[in-house]
């Protein structure tokens, strides 16, 4: 290829994507806009879908099953009026800004609403992983929905590609946190509650900046007009980087530590050569930071060596922690084990040895 042919394709390419101008005709600005605000409309197929997804997702979530919750995340209607708001915003379509507003809320406040009085009716002790999951949300989280919405707002575009829809919802996941606000509410659990909310608006607000930058892409609005909308949906996307970052930074200064800490429970110590670890669990809140162990020994586990054990952390890991041992006894059995042995024989302390050392 020639350095002509090049100049030329990068010409057709800026002339193309690149232009400041608006780069579609009147007719297909037209029918963009009429096709997202039908979307967008909270119809009573808008609703029965959103109904039906929330009460998938929050049984899902109850029964902690991953397949009910993806089921919930495909007939989830709710990036369809995201997406029609995006648009409106760029062009400043008062009518669609409406639609889609209109939608998002009375989805939002309808899963909640049905989710809360799901979670009171079953009232279960505890949630499982799935709710859990969803009320720390990450940057990871935020870069997941942009990259969804940036997909969702180029299906719209490419016809031929509006199947890779549910695709999308599935990746983004915007009806499961709804759901989760409601359980975490229906708990009294304001602070669970306020993590979900915020990985739902992490979601919003992500899916919705993408959107409006995949249409500003493809020459639905000019540059000089899409600046100032673009600029403030940035900027409230912008709060959300202090709770994002701060939960993104405890998870994986935590992820380290314990990595950390388990290496040198397991590896550098003698005593630990004697116990099998099971799990282990820190919570960083707490000052000092509380470690709890759950193990499996054959002998007794003294104050003295969980004392010994704290010294020996702190000097690795350069700073106080505080270690709770739940220690389960273990008889190991075997065809040629002597008779009349039994685990309560293993509650007994044994003799001083290197058991006892550090």
């Amino acid at each position: 290829m020639t350095l002509t042919a090049v100049i030329e394709r990068l010409q057709k390419f800026g002339r193309r994507y690149l232009s400041s101008g608006r780069r579609v005709s009147p007719q297909q600005l037209k029918h963009m806009a009429d096709s997202l605000l039908d979307d967008a409309e909270p119809n009573s197929s808008y609703k029965v879908l959103t109904l039906g997804s929330c009460i998938i997702a929050t049984l899902g979530l109850l029964s902690n099953s991953t397949a009910v919750i993806i089921g919930a995340m495909l007939i989830a209607p709710l990036m369809l009026p995201i997406r029609g708001l995006s648009f409106g915003i760029l062009e400043a379509d008062k009518k669609l800004i409406r639609t889609g507003l209109k939608a998002i809320a009375l989805g939002t406040v309808g899963a909640i609403a049905v989710s809360m009085l799901l979670g009171r009716f079953v009232n279960l002790s505890d949630y499982g992983s799935e709710v859990w999951g969803r009320t720390q949300p990450t940057l990871l989280d935020l870069g997941i929905a942009i990259t969804a919405g940036a997909l969702a707002g180029f299906a719209k575009i490419e016809a031929k590609l509006s199947s890779s829809l549910a695709g999308t919802a599935i990746a983004v996941a915007l009806m499961p946190p709804l759901c989760v606000v409601g359980l975490w509410l229906a708990e009294f659990q304001f602070q669970m509650a306020w993590g979900a909310m915020v990985l739902y608006l992490t979601n919003l607000l992500g899916i919705t900046l993408a959107c409006m930058g995949v249409f500003l892409w493809a020459g639905y609005s000019p540059v000089n007009r899409a600046r100032r909308p673009i600029g403030l949906t940035i900027a409230l996307t912008s709060l959300l980087l202090i709770p994002l970052g701060v939960t993104s930074y405890r998870l994986i200064l935590q992820d380290r530590l314990e990595a950390n800490l388990r290496v040198a429970l397991l590896n550098r110590t003698l005593t630990f050569q004697r116990v099998r670890l099971i799990a282990l669990e820190t919570d960083w809140p707490s000052r000092p930071p509380v470690v709890t162990l759950t193990v499996y020994a054959d002998n007794p586990v003294t104050p003295r060596q969980v004392e010994l054990l704290e010294e020996f952390v702190e000097r690795e890991m350069g700073r106080p922690f505080t270690l709770v041992f739940e220690v389960g006894y273990l008889d190991e059995v075997t065809s040629t084990s002597p008779p009349g042995q039994s685990m309560g024989d293993l509650s007994r302390p044994r003799e001083e040895g290197p058991w006892n050392q550090n």
